[in-house]
């Protein structure tokens, strides 16, 4: 049983990333409240940058910069406590399409409101199938 408890704390972290995706999942399947599906896939995408920017992360790691001789002489240099900067580069990325999406979801539920005077997915629907 101690084993159990040492393998689920050692990897807390995980364990937050895989709830927070649960939670966002859900939010937009299950509710039908647009505001609601949108919250959901914005606490989905966050949750997916956090998974990538810890799995970017190596304990004791230096920033991978090499520095030049002046003179004729090289160096030779080690890369094994290097880390690795793709993962948090892409994540930056990542970070700035999910607030544009965010954005562009947000206007169109202001203009689907002021159409259907509802943000439900149900009454919207059924608004569209008597027209």
């Amino acid at each position: 049983m101690p084993d159990l408890v040492v393998i689920i704390t050692a990897k807390l972290n995980y364990w937050v990333y895989i709830v927070l995706m649960m939670v966002g999942l859900y939010a937009m399947i299950a509710k039908n409240n647009l505001v609601k599906k949108v919250v959901g896939m914005n606490i989905l995408q966050t949750a997916i940058i956090l998974f990538f920017i810890s799995i970017g992360t190596k304990h004791n790691a230096t920033i991978p910069i090499i520095q030049h001789a002046h003179g004729l002489e090289t160096h030779a240099v080690q890369a094994v406590n290097y880390a690795n900067p793709l993962p948090h580069v892409l994540m930056l990325t990542a970070i700035v399409v999910a607030v544009a999406t965010l954005g562009v979801a947000l206007a169109l539920i202001i203009r689907l409101h002021r159409q259907y005077h509802t943000l439900e997915e149900d009454e919207i629907l059924a608004q569209l199938e008597e027209d």
